[in-house]
């Protein structure tokens, strides 16, 4: 069973991007990945990537802040209620955010090759991998045992 209060994501990989919590993508996985880094069990997971700091832009939360908050043992929907204070961002803005999230991929040819790079090293021949979403997905999925 996972804990997602504590996760090992050295034994799994954490939500995807595209689980909402509040409506918000990202911010389980952000929260699996603090969590775990805080706990000494987040393997090859960053807690404030680029991805982490695009949230982190979103919602005018820094990443100390946020570590200090997930530091205090909250849940996430305590972790929600405090990012919604501080956000202070309308409902539509926040799936507006959301989708946007969701679809951007690595925009110019560095970010390309950077992506190829990934698909390649996990030993796929893929070509439906579009978003960072897609790539996460994917990358999660073969780093524990499925088939690329």
């Amino acid at each position: 069973m996972i804990n997602y209060s504590a996760p090992d994501l050295t034994q799994h990989p954490p939500r995807s991007l595209r689980v909402r919590l509040g409506g918000y993508v990202h911010l389980a996985r952000l929260l699996d990945k603090a969590r775990a880094v805080l706990a000494g069990k987040g393997g090859d997971y960053h807690y404030n990537c680029p991805l982490d700091q695009l949230f982190f832009v979103f919602t005018g939360i820094t990443e100390d802040a946020m570590l200090a908050e997930i530091k205090t043992g909250k849940t996430d929907a305590q972790i929600l209620a405090w990012v919604n204070e501080r956000a202070k961002r309308a409902p539509h803005e926040i799936v507006a955010w959301s989708a946007w999230a969701e679809q951007v991929g690595p925009g110019g040819a560095d970010g390309h090759e950077w992506a190829a790079s990934v698909i390649k090293g996990n030993k796929s021949e893929r070509d439906d991998i579009r978003s960072f979403a897609d790539l996460l997905d994917f990358d999660d999925y073969h780093s524990y045992g499925g088939k690329a």
